[in-house]
């Protein structure tokens, strides 16, 4: 699974929908959050739109790069953990990617 920060619902669909129409992940989802972060030296409060994607961990690193090719932000947030789903989910997931 992977999380990411994007500066609006706009540009989380367009990332998504790469992802997923290049096969690279099986699902994401879009939350609105409010961030509250440093940047060059000052506290900066914003609102953002988190996607969670749902890929394997052979993936990961996969999305990792397309993402960051087409991210606006200059540091993006790509946070990668594993987790474990029940199996049926996990099938469906692994049979959704493409990663030939």
């Amino acid at each position: 699974m992977m999380y990411v920060t994007h500066p609006d619902q706009e540009c989380a669909h367009r990332i998504g929908k790469d992802l997923l129409n290049r096969k690279l992940i099986a699902c994401y989802n879009l939350v609105p959050i409010e961030s509250v972060y440093w940047w060059e030296g000052a506290i900066c409060m914003e609102g953002e739109i988190v996607s969670i994607l749902k890929t394997s961990l052979r993936a990961g690193p996969l999305v990792e790069k397309a993402i960051a090719e087409q991210h606006p932000y200059e540091t993006p947030c790509i946070i990668r953990w594993e987790v474990n789903a029940n199996a049926s989910y996990e099938e469906w997931v692994e049979n959704s990617l493409k990663l030939d």
